[in-house]
């Protein structure tokens, strides 16, 4: 079982290595790349990061091949973080 921050971070860095993802990202969130860096902890925005992968499946199962995990996995530690 993997620890849902850890996956989700894992998630997050994936998102953000791609400039058109990560500009996607913060477009669709409002967060600018400074408050993204300060609360890259905060479980609601590691939640958030892992709802924005689920929102375009593609990119949900790309990003779980990438990390190693399923696709269920990802959202089952966005529900742990969204619960925490």
């Amino acid at each position: 079982m993997t620890n849902p921050e850890t996956a989700a971070l894992q998630a997050l860095v994936w998102i953000l290595s791609d400039s058109g993802r990560a500009a996607r990202l913060l477009d669709l969130t409002g967060l600018d790349p400074d408050t993204l860096r300060a609360r890259a902890g905060d479980p609601a925005l590691l939640a958030a990061a892992l709802g924005f992968l689920e929102s375009y499946e593609p990119d949900l199962i790309a990003c779980a091949d990438a990390l190693d995990l399923s696709p269920a996995a990802l959202v089952d530690a966005r529900r742990q973080l969204e619960s925490a």
